[in-house]
């Protein structure tokens, strides 16, 4: 039940990862998403997923 509550939370914090046209705009926009998706923790993983996705 708790990953049915989660998923669309996981969802938000994948789009706004994505956004940005470099690899510092992408963390910045990830971890914001993962601040306001899951707080402190959320955003360490949101800046690093978003970083992560830059080509």
């Amino acid at each position: 039940m708790k990953l049915v509550k989660l998923t669309p939370a996981l969802a938000v914090l994948a789009l706004l990862a994505a956004c940005g046209h470099n690899a510092t705009e992408r963390a910045a926009t990830g971890g914001l998403g993962g601040a306001l998706v899951a707080g402190p923790a959320g955003a360490v993983v949101g800046g690093t997923v978003g970083a992560a996705t830059a080509h």
